[in-house]
C-alpha cells in the first residue's frame, strides 16, 4: 500500500512543516460558479482548522456552500483560491492523479446512498479500496473492518440480503479499511429510519472515542449535529458560527449489538 511518505515526496504537492495535531487547515477558500449572467460565490473566504480526533458537523441551509466545501475537503474538487492542507499535504495545487492518491490514502467516504455493488458480498465490497491500493492481506483487513461495525457474521451477504442499516455499516467498514486520516460523512443517515440512524451514529461516536478517528459530518439535520462535539455553520459561503456543542445538549447514540469475536473467525472459513 502506498504511504504518506510517497505523497510527501510527490513533486505535485508540498508538506507543511510541523503540522502537529492539526489534520485539516483551510485558509481563504473561495469557489465561484457562473450560471448564465450570474456569478455564484459558493465559498467566500472560508478558514478553519480541525485537530486530529475531532468529531464535528458542517451545517447550513440549501445554497450555503456546505456541499461545495465537502467536495473540496474530500479532494473531489479544487478551490478557486485559498489553501487546503490535509494531514500534512497541501492539496490545493495537486493534479487529478495526485488528488486521487490523496483520496485513496487519507479519506474514507460515507454517503447517504450506500453505493454498494449489487452482486458483490460485503467482504468483497470492503476489500475494494485495498485492491486499488495493492494491499495483499485484503481479506483479513476487510474482516477486521466488518467486525468493527458489528457485521463479521454478514461478510458473505450481498446488499439485497442486508437491511439499510447493515448496508450503511458495510459502507462505513469500506471507508475504514485503509486506515484513513479522515472520515467524511455526507448525510450518512438520510436514507435511514430514526432507530437505524441512532445505530449508525453510535458507530461513528464509538470509532471516534475508542480509536481517535477524525470524523466530519456534512448535514442539514440538527439532531445529527448534536451527536458531535463541534458545529460549523455556513451561510452564503461564509462561516457565521463555529462553536462547540454544549455538554448538556450533546446526544449519545444507542450502541449496536456487537458481533461476538468468534464470528470474525467463523467468517474467514
Amino acid at each position: 500500500m502506498a504511504t504518506a511518505v510517497a505523497l510527501e515526496a510527490s513533486p505535485t504537492g508540498s508538506v507543511t512543516p510541523g503540522a502537529g495535531e492539526v489534520i485539516i487547515k483551510v485558509e481563504g477558500l473561495t469557489k465561484t460558479y457562473t450560471m448564465g449572467d450570474v456569478t455564484v460565490r459558493a465559498l467566500d473566504g472560508v478558514s478553519f482548522e480541525v485537530r486530529r480526533g475531532e468529531l464535528l458537523a458542517i451545517m447550513g441551509p440549501s445554497g450555503s456552500g456546505k456541499s461545495t466545501l465537502m467536495n473540496v475537503l474530500g479532494c473531489l474538487d479544487q478551490p478557486g483560491a485559498g489553501t487546503y492542507w490535509l494531514d500534512g499535504v497541501e492539496t490545493s495545487t495537486l493534479d487529478d492523479d495526485a488528488l486521487a492518491e490523496v483520496r485513496n490514502q487519507k479519506i474514507g467516504f460515507v454517503f447517504q446512498q450506500f453505493n454498494l455493488l449489487a452482486r458483490t458480498s460485503a467482504l468483497e465490497q470492503v476489500e475494494l479500496p485495498l485492491l486499488y491500493a495493492g494491499v495483499r492481506d485484503r481479506q483479513a483487513r476487510a474482516l477486521e473492518a466488518l467486525a468493527a461495525v458489528g457485521l463479521a457474521d454478514r461478510a458473505r451477504h450481498r446488499p439485497t440480503e442486508l437491511s439499510g442499516g447493515q448496508q450503511q455499516r458495510v459502507a462505513i467498514a469500506r471507508a475504514l479499511v485503509n486506515n484513513p486520516a479522515l472520515l467524511l460523512a455526507d448525510e450518512p443517515t438520510g436514507a435511514l429510519d430514526t432507530r437505524t440512524s441512532e445505530e449508525i451514529m453510535a458507530i461513528f461516536q464509538r470509532l471516534n472515542e475508542e480509536q481517535g478517528i477524525t470524523v466530519v459530518f456534512v448535514t442539514h439535520e440538527p439532531d445529527i449535529a448534536r451527536h458531535t462535539r463541534r458545529v460549523i455553520h455556513l451561510r452564503d459561503g461564509q462561516i457565521n458560527q463555529d462553536a462547540p456543542v454544549p455538554e448538556g445538549e450533546r446526544l449519545t447514540a444507542r450502541p449496536i449489538q456487537e458481533a461476538p469475536a468468534h464470528e470474525a473467525a467463523a467468517a474467514r472459513r
